[in-house]
């Protein structure tokens, strides 16, 4: 090999470990579990969703005054999982299991759960996604591992609640993804109907739009060799991660809910969805809302909007 053989040898080593460096860097930004101090200050997170409204409590502190009861399973992998579940003010068999977003946990759904809960009589169970909360995991799964997590909590509600219950899937940006990619595994006949709110098409376009967005970083090959790291690590690729190609399995009616000025999930995202949906469906997208709080943007028009779309399905 001659001199300039080795020269290019020597470079080809050194790209190679300083993009291996690069991709462990990214797992240990956004994948494994930890704060997630990037997100402050955010511009394209303008949600407000533990703001309190005048003299009302916060959507954590509603929770937290509520008699919540303590719920744990163990996930496929073994994992201790948690949730908490507020059974509804008179005996129901209509359950609604929530899904929180990126680096939140169950209690911060509160607002989601005030409204399941006074509102329309639900039982409420707010689990906290592996990795976040009171539940184990040491890695973020962004709603694929999760996906079996959820399966596990359906057949708990169904064992403590009866086999009479009717089961809603709500979440919100990771959540909403969550649940999506949860409609098309084979579900028990007690799941009536999904609802996500914000929810993104597929983890690697997600994250290839922030790599962009945030770093104004070319997702190739940074992309794929972060992802080849989380496949080691936690057992999952961002290619796999398809929350579209969950819902072109789905036979469980799904409510897409966006705000049309988000920043953090495109909207664009919530018609890629739509458009996959080979079922029942319905879009609502809210003017003037960012990323996570298209509830609070439309208010009421949201809860009617989820009331009438849940009344064709369960019975209210």
């Amino acid at each position: 090999m001659g001199a300039l053989g080795y020269v290019l040898l020597a470079v080809a080593a050194v790209f190679a470990g300083g993009l291996a460096a690069a991709s462990v860097h990214f797992y240990n930004f956004a994948v494994r579990r930890g704060k997630k101090e990037f997100l402050r200050g955010n511009p394209d997170l303008q949600s407000t969703i533990n703001r309190p409204s005048s003299s009302e409590p916060t959507p954590v502190q509603w929770v937290e005054d509520q008699d919540c009861q303590d719920w744990q399973i163990r996930s496929p992998d073994a994992l201790r999982l948690s949730a908490l579940f507020l059974p509804a003010k008179e005996p129901t068999s209509r359950t609604v299991i929530l899904a929180h977003g990126y680096t939140s946990k169950g209690k911060d759904m509160g607002r989601f759960a005030r409204f399941y809960h006074e509102k329309l009589g639900f039982n409420v169970l707010m689990p906290d996604a592996r990795g976040h909360g009171q539940s184990e995991g040491n890695y973020i799964g962004f709603g694929w591992p999760d996906r079996l997590d959820y399966l596990q909590w359906i057949g708990e509600v169904a064992a403590r609640v009866g086999e009479d219950a009717e089961i809603v899937l709500h979440g919100l940006s990771m959540g909403a993804a969550t649940v999506l990619m949860v409609s098309g595994e084979k579900l028990p006949p007690q799941v009536k109907a999904i609802i996500a709110d914000c929810g993104y098409s597929s983890v690697h376009e997600q994250l290839g739009y922030q790599f962009q967005r945030m770093f104004k970083l070319p997702t190739f090959p940074l992309l794929r060799t972060t992802s080849l790291v989380t496949k080691m690590k936690a057992g999952y690729g961002f290619w796999e991660a398809s929350a579209v190609e969950q819902v072109k399995k789905s036979s469980v009616p799904i409510l897409f809910i966006h705000g049309s000025e988000d920043r953090f999930v495109p909207v664009s995202m919530a018609w890629q969805l739509h458009e996959a949906c080979p079922g029942d469906k319905e879009i609502f997208i809210v003017e003037g809302a960012g990323h996570g709080n298209a509830y609070e943007t439309a208010g009421e028009a949201y809860e009617k909007r989820v009331k009438a779309f849940l009344e064709r399905y369960l019975s209210l």
